[in-house]
Order: C-alpha cells, then sequence, then structure tokens
C-alpha cells in the first residue's frame, strides 16, 4: 500500500529536542543509576539517540509490545518480548515513541510498577492529545502533535517507513 507523506519534524528539530531531553534526564538521576526501557519496535531509533545524549551510567532494558493493526490502534496491548532483569528498586525510564489512546502507556507503567521500582519516568518521542481515550500522563514529551497517522524515526506503517530520518504525516493513497 502507497503513502503520501508530509513531513512533519525534520532530522534538526528531532536532534535539538532530543538534545534537551537527555540534558533533562541528566540533570533529574544525577548521581542516580537508570535502568533506560526501549519499548519496541518504534522507539529504537529515538532510544538510541536520546541514551547517547544522558551523561549518566545506565543500563538498556527492551519491552516489546503492539497494539496497532494497519493505522489505527487495536485496543489491546500484546507483550511480544518481556524484560529481563528486575526493576526493583531501581530508577526507571521508559522510553515509548509514540502516546495516542495512552491505553499502551498506562499499561506499560502498570506492569513497570507492579515490579517495585524506586522510581518510574515516562518519556515519549510524541504525544497526541486529541487522540487520549483515557486519561495518561506522560513525563517527558518532546513533541505534541494533531491526531495524524504519521510514520518515520522507528515509527511505522506495517514495518515499512521506519528509516526515515525525520517524522512525516502519512495519508492513505487508496
Amino acid at each position: 500500500m502507497e503513502l503520501k507523506l508530509s513531513k512533519m519534524i525534520d532530522e534538526q528539530q528531532l536532534s535539538e529536542r532530543i538534545k534537551q531531553l537527555g540534558k533533562d534526564i541528566t540533570d533529574k538521576f544525577q548521581g542516580e543509576d537508570l535502568i533506560a526501557i526501549c519499548v519496541l519496535k518504534g522507539s529504537f531509533m529515538f532510544f538510541a539517540d536520546l541514551i547517547r545524549e544522558v551523561d549518566l551510567d545506565l543500563t538498556c532494558e527492551f519491552f516489546g509490545v503492539s497494539s496497532y493493526e494497519g493505522t489505527s490502534s487495536s485496543g489491546e496491548v500484546r507483550v511480544t518480548l518481556d524484560l529481563n532483569h528486575t526493576m526493583e528498586g531501581k530508577n526507571v525510564l521508559l522510553i515509548e515513541d509514540i502516546v495516542d489512546t495512552g491505553l499502551t502507556m498506562n499499561y506499560l507503567k502498570r506492569t513497570i510498577e507492579s515490579r517495585k521500582p524506586k522510581s518510574l519516568t515516562t518519556c515519549s518521542l510524541l504525544l497526541k492529545p486529541e487522540a487520549l481515550k483515557e486519561e495518561c500522563h506522560v513525563d517527558m514529551v518532546g513533541f505534541e502533535i494533531k491526531n495524524q497517522f504519521v510514520v518515520g524515526y522507528g515509527l511505522d506503517y506495517e514495518g515499512y517507513y521506519r528509516n526515515l530520518p525525520y517524522i512525516a504525516q502519512a495519508e492513505n493513497l487508496n
């Protein structure tokens, strides 16, 4: 299926915002150990760039979840890869690509909080406030966007477009 793409957030905007988020995370956790969790698959590019901007000792974990079918949320969260290490007593930074309905982020927060971390901080590259189906607080947000389907910089449509170095609004041509 072919999509029409319109660039929304370019490489320079992404880089500048990620540098600032990295500084904010460094400041918040100065002198503390930190576990950074990448929510797969869409967050991998954001995660890699963000943790390089964090000037702290940290460890990385990967949590695979899926809730999309095509261009819309299914409303059901499936775990595809669980965490390997304990979160108990640790400072945890949960890094997500996009929060739209809030269902996945809230599921992830509940799941991690049940593992008794010392603290849980959430960070999402994108937030769609208009699309929230339930209240969902995100501690650090890169960009707020309108309720449009987006691809690029790790976000995909049926596995494609993840490799774009920018965020684009995607429209179906069919």
